[in-house]
Formats: C-alpha cells, structure tokens, sequence
C-alpha cells in the first residue's frame, strides 16, 4: 500500500509509508473502539457479538485514517481525533450491515466474511446496525469542545452527514434507481450522499478536533468532497472488473440489481478518466496546507489506485 510514484499530483509522496501509517491507525483506532464498545459479554450478549463481529471484520478504517490524517495536517493531536474516527467507523459499519440485508442488497459476504444478517439473522443485524449508529454518538458526546467548534457542531456535524439528507438520502435514491436508467447527474447526487458526505464528515471532524481555522476547514472540505466521489466512481469500476475474492464482497452486484453506476453509463474509460479528475481536485483542495498534509495526499492516491 506504499503511496505511489504514479501521481496525479505534482508533488511527490513516495517517501511516505502508507502501509505504516494506515497500520498504526488502524491499530489505534482498534483499540480505541475495544474500549468504547460493551464486551461481547455484556448482557445481553448476542447484541454485542454481532456488533463487534461487523466492527472488528477486518475493515481497511479508510474513513478513520483520513480523520486522524486530517487532525494531523492541522497540527492536531491524535488523541483528540481518536474518538471521532471511532464514531465515524461506527456509522460506515452500521450502514454496511443495513445495506447488506435481505431488503436492500441482499449481500452474502463483506469483507470476505459472511455478512452479519447470515450469522445473527435479520433481527439481530437490524438491532446491530441499529445499535452502531446510536454507539457513534455516544462516543461522540464525550469529545471534548474546541474554541472554534462547540461540542454541539462537532455532533451535529456527525448527525447531519449520517441523516436523512445525506447518508440515508445517498441510500434511498439508490432503492429508487434500481432498474432506471439515471443521468450522470442523479447518479452523482447518490455517490455525493451515499459516499462522499460521510467520507467528508470524517475528514472535516479530523480538522475540526485540531481547532483548524476556517480556511483549512474550507480546504478539508473540498478534498473530502471530491476524494469521496473518486472513491465510489472506483468502487463502480471494481464491482464489474475484480472477483468476489479480490474484494471480500460480492463482485458485481451492482449489475445484477440493475443498479446504476458510472461504467455502465459512461463506461470503463471513461469513469477511471472521471475517478483521476476528482481526485486532481482534491489535490488541488489541499494548496493552503503548502506540503503538510501528505498523509491525506497519499491515502487520496491509495483511493484511487485501490484494486479491493
């Protein structure tokens, strides 16, 4: 995973151990939701084994890694980041689990392992889902306020990302689109809010934990922006191109359900074309940072070059 010499950018990160730097924070931010979370012991039991069964299935914590990359940009301290990429996490894995269900995607497999509703059935996936997205804002209450940022904007940062007019909205327009054949636009609305907006939300919770100023908010912005819509153009681009195996999910599900992605509409060439640009861009978000924020950079090239 070592950050590329293929850059869309100008400035070299080939130096930069990515494969540490996402070790170390997965590490962290493991232990960070072992504490958070009730032990699989803790009465009643099953709830909290299939929540931790989702939460610890071997995640690649993109989305926690680019909060603490983002605190760290804005001269932050980890340890004031942690418990927002913890809380971040906890909303992805809750929206896996939901997606994976019977009535939405229907999925088998996540991250190479059985899906959650396979191993706990319906009712306990729903509950776990369910239960994830009530943990992140409790993990959240507990983060300290910042001079720029009251306690009350870093959650209703979190809320908002996760609701329903972003999150859930990404969520239903994709129900809705099944077997439709949408315009670029409309599928850009689904991956904005399906993808990006958490994506972002994680990026922007990192910098608002360093107490950022408003310009590098601004700039923090921009990059989880567009680096979140790179992202599912080549989570398109994967689903119809690499195997179940290679990707721990079911390869080529979006195709099956009719979905609409952007190979189908504009096909192959045209959406890696797509993927490089936003990406371009969200290079382009992280000017003000004038070279300190390279984690960000290289996890941004990660993204795009991902084959799982």
């Amino acid at each position: 995973m070592r950050a590329s010499t293929r850059r869309v950018s100008a400035r070299p990160v080939d130096a930069f151990d990515l494969d540490a730097y996402v070790a170390a924070c997965s590490k962290s931010v493991n232990r960070a939701l072992d504490r958070f979370l009730p032990s699989e012991t803790t009465l009643p039991a099953t709830i909290h084994k299939a929540m931790r069964y989702s939460l610890f299935a071997g995640g690649k914590r993109m989305r926690p890694a680019l909060c603490l990359a983002a605190a760290q940009a804005c001269g932050g301290r980890q340890a004031d980041a942690l418990p927002l990429a913890c809380a971040v996490e906890c909303i992805h894995t809750y929206s896996l689990i939901h997606d994976d269900l019977p009535a939405m995607d229907n999925d088998d497999y996540r991250r190479g392992k059985l899906t959650n509703h396979k191993v706990f059935g319906e009712g306990i996936a729903v509950l776990a889902g369910d239960a994830l997205l009530t943990q992140a804002f409790e993990i959240a209450a507990q983060v300290k306020a910042r001079p720029r940022y009251s306690h009350q904007r870093i959650v209703l940062e979190l809320a908002r990302a996760s609701g329903s007019l972003q999150l859930i909205a990404g969520q239903v327009a994709d129900l809705e689109g099944e077997g439709r054949k949408l315009s670029v636009p409309q599928l850009r609305y689904i991956h904005e809010r399906k993808t990006s907006a958490l994506l972002g939300c994680a990026v922007r919770l990192g910098g608002m934990s360093a107490n950022c100023t408003p310009t590098q908010l601004q700039a923090l912005t921009g990059f989880g922006y567009h680096v979140g819509l790179a992202f599912q153009v080549i989570d398109d681009i994967l689903d119809v191109t690499q195997t179940s195996a290679k990707l721990g999910k079911t390869a080529g599900k979006d195709t099956k359900a009719q979905k609409a992605t952007y190979p189908a509409i504009v096909g192959l060439a045209e959406s890696r074309k797509i993927a490089v640009e936003l990406t371009e861009k969200a290079f382009a978000a992280l000017e003000p940072f004038k070279g300190r924020a390279v984690a960000l950079e290289a996890l941004a090239q990660f993204l795009l070059e991902r084959d799982y």
